[in-house]
């Protein structure tokens, strides 16, 4: 049987410990680089299956995923599903404030979804940014989405807000994480250096504030 824990998943991103603003606008002490994730298939597919079969039961007709790796895990997890595909773009994230992040259809999409069961996924779900955006999103084009689904469940956030939303959570393996509101973050309280990972920057000239 193959293991499908968090700490097996783990073993398959890179993370760093550090002091880091994060699209929805938290703050976080660790991050993970997940571009790589869907580089050798092989090693997911424990992983993207057991999702598949969590969300089965929700009978969906489309999956839906935000850009980049929920795209890539909602292709295959319709694919395992014999149901349709869409995903969302992120456009736009404000300055200030928390999920200000906005998540798109591309037009091809937004007639497709309508009327339909959604099941909205990504790769990893701590504070749930893309998954909100792409919620609202599907609700303003008439789908329903039903269950949010994630790989790898970090802390309580995400889940928390699709359960205040009656959106069923499914999560291959959860593990634990420290998020803070931004004006009770202590590694702002003691001078560590911020960096932005919600926006673009180049390797080795990240985005930072003090």
């Amino acid at each position: 049987m193959s293991d499908t824990s968090a700490a097996a998943f783990l073993t398959l991103v890179a993370g760093r410990r550090g002091h880091f603003r994060l699209e929805s606008g938290h703050h976080a002490g660790l991050w993970l680089d997940l571009d790589p994730l869907f580089a050798e298939p092989r090693r997911i597919a424990p992983f993207v299956a057991a999702l598949a079969g969590a969300i089965r039961p929700h009978a969906v007709s489309a999956v839906c995923g935000p850009l980049l790796g929920g795209a890539f895990l909602a292709q295959l997890v319709a694919h395992a599903l014999d149901v349709e595909f869409c995903f969302t773009e992120r456009v736009a994230v404000g300055d200030g404030g928390l999920y200000r992040a906005r998540y798109l259809l591309p037009p091809a999409f937004a007639e497709r979804v309508r009327g339909k069961r959604v099941a909205m996924v990504d790769d990893v779900m701590s504070a749930g940014s893309a998954l909100r955006g792409t919620f609202a999103e599907l609700r303003a084009h008439g789908a329903e989405p039903v269950v949010a689904g994630a790989l790898l469940v970090l802390g309580t956030a995400g889940a928390d807000y699709f359960a205040e939303h009656r959106v069923a959570v499914e999560a291959v393996a959860r593990d634990r994480y420290d998020l803070w509101l931004p004006d009770a973050c202590p590694l702002c309280a003691s001078g560590a250096l911020l960096e932005n990972v919600a926006a673009p920057h180049q390797p080795d000239s990240p985005d930072v504030t003090t």
